[in-house]
């Protein structure tokens, strides 16, 4: 049983943004609105599980967008958000789940502290929302002329996620059906339930508009906070076999390589290289090579948890770099598809990433095809010190 699920709302065809595809699928630094939102829900220390609820038809999108996520299978939304988010809930009673934060796809930027605080206060309350209090002067229109004035004490604006205890929200849900009503807490209240108001986060706002994804891309983009560079290097002897893996791709080959996972010596290199931009050790510490665990294991796994690590820390990878040295194989063929696994892995578009290939013209190991070894840089950007996202 999951203590904390996340469901991410993600059916809706955004086409107030006036763009070629759903709004949750166009890329901010790299990455779709819907992989931000999900990264940052899904490597949440407390956060269990996560799974989104899509458009019918958006399959392949859906698995573009989010590729290299540790995700619950996706399930079909509705007509309107509140059956998505019905449906979406419903399709949660095999992992029955004690809590449950429910967010909108469209808000890419989730502050791990909002999170605390929403799951804080569902230890005294049935419902928790982020909100911000209104601070411009409110104004009634008319014609396009202001035709009076609203009073904004007391005036909040409501963000997502917003958390309920599940059974509670379920049943909510399952009562308002056919309602339409506009956000979770709306249905919340309906069904008699209590939600309190915790401090929201002005980055965490909706992307409705084509100015909205401009604001979107400038603070995904921008280059306040830290920038760090990390390096990685890593080496594997040839051993017997008929294949080997080099960047997450599988190649024929008259040798393997020696390792206790499948020695994926590029893909190692890389794991270094973002484990070391953020201070957090290398390869070794956080799988050790003599735990039976890991024995034979994908390196895939290696890298995603870096990347996961760089996410945890409110950071997004800027770009990487590896050069694989080796006499033999030949690199070149499959330069394009290591490229895309790498980036596949890490959820990045395929132009953050950079595959290369040398020889050492015969001298050293690798030039007696010994076996093969690999250097990689990675550039990250890290949210400012102290919990300020970057501005």
């Amino acid at each position: 049983m999951a203590a904390c699920v996340a469901l991410i709302v993600a059916a809706g065809s955004g086409s107030r943004v006036d763009a070629p595809l759903p709004k949750q699928y166009l890329r901010l630094d790299g990455r779709t609105l819907l992989a931000h939102a999900a990264r940052a829900l899904s490597t949440h220390p407390a956060i269990d599980a996560t799974r989104v609820v899509i458009r019918a038809g958006d399959d392949d999108l859906y698995r573009d967008a989010v590729a290299g996520l540790d995700l619950l299978d996706p399930v079909p939304g509705g007509a309107e958000r509140q059956e998505s988010v019905r449906l979406g809930l419903q399709s949660l009673a095999a992992e029955a789940p004690d809590r449950v934060l429910i967010h909108d796809a469209a808000r890419p930027f989730v502050a791990p502290e909002m999170v605390d605080r929403l799951l804080a206060a569902l230890a005294d309350h049935a419902g928790a929302v982020p909100a911000l209090p209104v601070a411009d002067s409110l104004k009634r229109g008319a014609d396009g002329r202001v035709a009076g004035e609203l009073d904004r004490a007391g005036l909040w604006r409501a963000q997502t996620p917003q958390a309920f205890r599940y059974a509670d929200i379920l049943a909510a849900h399952r009562a308002a059906a056919g309602s339409a009503l506009t956000d979770d807490v709306a249905v919340a209240i309906r069904g008699g339930l209590e939600v309190v108001l915790v401090a929201g986060d002005a980055a965490a706002f909706k992307v409705t508009t084509p100015d909205d994804l401009r604001l979107a891309r400038a603070l995904a983009g921008a280059t306040a906070g830290e920038t760090r560079t990390g390096a990685g290097f890593d080496v594997h002897a040839f051993a017997d076999g008929d294949h080997l893996f080099l960047c997450g791709v599988r190649l024929p080959h008259d040798h393997g390589l020696a390792g206790h996972s499948d020695a994926d010596v590029g893909l190692h290199a890389l794991t270094d290289a973002l484990l070391g931009a953020i201070g957090e050790g290398d390869i070794g510490d956080h799988f050790p090579p003599g735990d039976p665990r890991w024995a034979g294991a994908p390196s895939a796994t290696f890298l995603a948890h870096a990347g996961d690590r760089v996410a945890a820390r409110g950071g997004a990878i800027v770009n990487l770099d590896v050069t694989l040295i080796c006499q033999t194989p030949k690199i070149a063929p499959h330069r394009a598809a290591m490229r895309d696994r790498i980036a596949a892995i890490l959820s990045l578009s395929p132009d953050r990433v950079s595959v290369k290939a040398t020889t050492t013209e015969g001298l050293g190991f690798t030039g007696r095809g010994e076996g093969i070894a690999a250097q990689a840089t990675a550039t990250v950007r890290l949210r400012a010190p102290g919990g300020e996202r970057p501005a």
